[in-house]
């Protein structure tokens, strides 16, 4: 990735999240806001690129992400780089923090500098703060919430949205060589290896994975407890990113984990049934 590549259009970026949960979840939101949500989830689409790009050098990636981190520090600087242009906006109009935006640069650069696999839960949870919270953070400035009840929600929430991803993309990521599950679940079930083909399709994996469940519930819930007392700001957007993959998590635990498995989803039809029961259309 380079200085010279143009900016993501919003158009472009909505036509890669249609047709998912995150697509509908977003269209909640009023245009500026949704115009501004989808230019978080441009950065957030170019910086994972450079993470799961194969055949590129880690030397190379990791220049990559230092780019990015010189381009956003200059883009703070008020002298934006041109591909950093769709950031600009928002930035100013919903007071998005640098911080948080190298919060994730730093979280992909975790996937280029070593294989992730099995980490202990404290690394594993700082992953989970880099790649999600932070971006939790950024998208509850947009929502126009209070300082700390949307730094509560983000931390729960992304943390929540986060595992629950680990558990549905166990095989895809096993393929890349890359096993996020904690280790301390694989103990607990009696895992023994940490090779991610053998962890995938080991006969306790199910086992393994409900440990994880368990706290990723414990996240919905307390995102939903905050979300409950009606704080400032605009919640159709995370009340319908819970119950989705609130639901998707429930999904899987019904199915249980053991091979082979198939990727959970939410059908259009469950979608307007999620939106229609927790008062979600106007």
């Amino acid at each position: 990735m380079n200085d010279t590549m143009t900016a993501p259009s919003n158009a472009s970026t909505e036509q890669q999240a249609s047709g998912s949960s995150f697509y509908t979840a977003m269209r909640l939101l009023p245009p500026l806001e949704r115009t501004a949500i989808f230019a978080v989830y441009a950065f957030c689409r170019e910086v994972d690129d450079i993470a799961d790009v194969e055949g590129i050098p880690i030397p190379q990636r990791q220049a990559d992400l230092d780019a990015w981190r010189a381009d956003l520090a200059a883009l703070y600087a008020g002298n934006p780089p041109e591909r950093t242009s769709y950031l600009v906006e928002p930035v100013r109009r919903f007071g998005l923090r640098l911080d948080d935006f190298l919060a994730i640069v730093d979280g992909m650069e975790m996937d280029v500098v070593e294989t992730i696999r099995a980490p202990d839960y404290p690394k594993l949870d700082l992953y989970c703060e880099r790649v999600a919270t932070a971006v939790g953070r950024l998208s509850v400035c947009i929502f126009g919430m209070d300082e700390q009840p949307g730094r509560d929600l983000a931390h729960h929430l992304g943390r929540g949205l986060q595992l629950t991803n680990i558990l549905r993309d166990l095989d895809e990521d096993a393929a890349m060589g890359r096993l996020y599950m904690p280790a301390e679940a694989l103990a607990a079930a009696g895992i023994e290896t940490t090779d991610p083909m053998a962890v995938v399709n080991h006969p306790k994996i199910d086992a393994a994975c409900r440990w994880v469940a368990a706290k990723a519930h414990e996240h919905y819930r307390a995102a939903d407890a905050i979300m409950h007392k009606r704080p400032k700001g605009k919640l159709r957007t995370p009340r319908l990113m819970s119950a989705v993959y609130g639901q998707i998590l429930s999904k899987m635990e019904a199915a249980g984990w053991a091979p082979p498995r198939t990727r959970a989803k939410i059908g259009k039809v469950a979608l307007i049934w999620t939106l229609l029961r927790h008062g979600l259309v106007e």
